[in-house]
C-alpha cells in the first residue's frame, strides 16, 4: 500500500556545515512506535536552532525533522483519546532523538499526548508551546513559594524571547507588577501592551563582578537568561523571594556566591519543560487555558511557513527573534 507523501523541513547534523531546508517525506519514514498525528501547527524554540545545527549538540539522531512543539489532529485511537480528536505534543525526545513537529505528519508514543484544552485553538497551543508552557510552569512555582501581586515587583529577564514574553502577560494578566529586562529597546510599546509597567536595559544586569549583595529591588523573577545575568538577580532578590529560573542563552555558568541564599532566604527554583509527567503536564495546559491564559497571543504569535524556517532558525540562535513563530503546516 502506498504511503502518502508530505512536506518537512529536515536537518542533516552529522557534518561540521549546516544542512537543512523542505523535503518530501513519506509516513514509512517515520517510527512505528506511535500513534499518526496530521500536524497542523508547530512552533519555533530556541532548542530548535540547536537541535538544527551541528554545533548545537541537540540532535540525537541525524537527518532529523526538528520541532519540539507541535499541535494537530489524531488519525487514529491513542488509548482512551479517540481519533479526530484536537492534541498537543511537546517535549520528551520530540524534535531531538525522533521526528518532530516541522511537518505535516508526525507518530507520537501515546502517554505524550495532550488533549487540546477547551477554550484554545490549535494556533493558540503553538504560539503558547514549550516556551509558553515554561512560563506557566515558572509563574505557579513563583505562586506556590508564596510570591503574590501584593509581594512587590517580578522581573522578568530576557523578555521579548518566547517565555519572558508569555511570563510578562501571564504575570501581568494575574496583577502582578511586572518589570521586562531586554535588549531591545524598540520592542518595549510590544511588552507594554502585554503588561509591563516598567522596561530596563539588560545590559543593567549583565556587568560581571559586581558585590555579591545589591539592594533588594525585587519580590521575584522569572530568568530566561542564566549566566551573569541570573547571578546578579539573585542578588536583588528581597528577603525570602524566589527566582524561577530555565534558560541558559547567557550561559550555563552561575557566577555567584551563597550569601543571597544564606543570607536573605533566596530561593533558586529550577524550572524542567521537557520530561514533566504527563498528569502534570495535562494539569498545566487546563490552567493556561484558565487563569494563566496569557492576553496578547495576536501580538505574540508570528505565522510563518516551511520556507521560512531556515531564516528564523539563524535568527533565534543570533537573538533576533520577539514573540513567537508558529508555522502554519497546512499552508502549502
Amino acid at each position: 500500500m502506498s504511503r502518502p507523501s508530505f512536506r518537512a523541513f529536515r536537518a542533516d547534523t552529522s557534518g561540521e556545515e549546516i544542512a537543512r531546508g523542505v523535503v518530501t517525506m513519506t509516513t514509512d519514514d517515520l517510527a512505528d512506535d506511535g500513534v499518526l498525528v496530521e500536524v497542523h501547527w508547530s512552533s519555533v524554540n530556541y532548542k530548535d536552532g540547536l537541535a538544527s545545527t551541528p554545533s548545537g549538540k541537540v540532535a540525537r539522531i541525524s537527518p532529523m525533522v526538528p520541532g519540539v512543539d507541535l499541535a494537530g489532529v489524531l488519525l487514529e485511537d491513542a488509548g482512551d483519546i479517540p481519533a479526530g480528536t484536537e492534541i498537543i505534543v511537546h517535549g520528551y525526545d520530540l524534535g531531538v532523538a525522533r521526528h518532530g513537529g516541522f511537518a505535516q505528519f508526525a507518530t507520537v508514543p501515546v502517554d505524550w499526548i495532550v488533549p487540546l484544552p477547551n477554550g484554545l485553538s490549535l494556533r493558540d497551543a503553538m504560539v503558547i508551546g514549550t516556551a509558553g508552557y515554561t512560563a506557566a510552569l515558572s509563574v505557579i512555582a513563583l505562586i506556590d513559594h508564596g510570591l503574590t501581586p501584593d509581594s512587590g515587583p517580578v522581573l522578568v529577564t530576557g523578555a521579548t524571547g518566547g517565555v519572558g514574553s508569555t511570563a510578562v502577560s501571564m504575570l501581568a494578566g494575574l496583577g502582578y507588577t511586572v518589570t521586562a529586562s531586554t535588549g531591545k529597546p524598540d520592542e518595549a510599546d510590544f511588552l507594554k501592551a502585554l503588561g509591563a509597567s516598567d522596561i530596563i536595559d539588560r545590559a543593567t544586569l549583565a556587568e560581571e563582578g559586581r558585590r555579591p549583595l545589591e539592594s533588594m529591588v525585587w519580590a521575584g523573577a522569572v530568568d530566561c537568561v542564566g549566566g551573569v545575568t541570573l547571578a546578579n538577580v539573585l542578588k536583588q532578590i528581597n528577603y525570602g523571594g524566589a527566582v524561577a529560573a530555565s534558560g541558559l542563552t547567557g550561559g550555563a555558568g552561575l557566577p555567584t556566591t551563597v550569601l543571597p541564599f544564606i543570607l536573605r532566604g533566596v530561593s533558586l527554583l529550577g524550572i524542567d519543560s521537557v520530561q514533566t509527567p504527563i498528569a502534570r503536564r495535562r494539569e498545566v495546559w487546563g490552567r493556561i487555558a484558565t487563569d494563566l491564559r496569557p492576553t496578547g497571543l495576536d501580538r505574540i504569535g508570528r505565522d510563518i511557513s516551511l520556507d521560512d524556517l531556515d531564516g528564523v532558525l539563524t535568527a533565534i540562535l543570533q537573538g533576533g527573534a520577539t514573540g513567537r513563530n508558529v508555522v502554519d503546516l497546512q499552508r502549502s
